[in-house]
């Protein structure tokens, strides 16, 4: 495991982030790290499918990537206007939009949860649940869409971590359990 990081702010006024690839355990981890730190907890991807009344999958299929990028940042916007601190899973893609980056950054400490593409395509091949609600981003096999979404993407995560963890051949409480001690040895 590989844990590093910069000084966490005030936790009480500010949202603590969670984001990397799908697959990497956000919104796993997110539970266990807001039931420890006595936080609400918030997926913005489980948000904006509620909202919508349907998966991102067919928001992607019926409406196109940028009007799901559009909610994706509406529901940032959403979830970080609320005053208690809460932990908060972002969607993988969140990040592409600088304006996305910038509020997180200004809005709280973020988590970036980092897995080889390998351990990624086994996660996602092993949850039904998200092949049937996660589009596909490219035309490419699965094993290659990781790894160039995720080559992408990288500039981005590290953009807006405040620390990250390597979380191959970790259990999600074993992730959780990192965060949070770190968390509490830093605030």
């Amino acid at each position: 495991m590989v844990l590093t990081g910069t000084k966490v702010t005030t936790l009480a006024t500010k949202h603590f982030f969670l984001t990397g690839y799908r697959g990497c355990g956000k919104s796993s981890v997110g539970r266990i790290v807001a039931k420890n730190l006595g936080l609400p907890f918030r997926d913005t991807d489980d948000e904006i499918e509620s909202e919508a009344g349907c998966s991102i999958a067919d928001i992607f299929s019926t409406q196109g990537e940028q009007a799901f990028r559009d909610l994706e940042s509406k529901q940032l916007e959403k979830v970080v206007s609320s005053s208690s601190a809460t932990v908060i899973s972002l969607g993988g893609g969140t990040v592409l939009r600088e304006t996305n980056r910038n509020l997180i950054k200004r809005s709280g400490c973020t988590v970036w949860l980092r897995a080889s593409p390998e351990t990624i395509f086994e996660r996602i091949a092993g949850d039904a649940a998200s092949q049937s609600r996660r589009p596909k981003l490219s035309a490419l096999g699965d094993l290659d869409e990781i790894r160039k979404v995720l080559d992408l993407r990288l500039q981005w995560y590290r953009e807006v971590a405040s620390f990250s963890i390597e979380t191959d051949g970790l259990k999600a409480d074993q992730i959780a359990a990192t965060i949070v001690s770190w968390v509490r040895s830093e605030s």
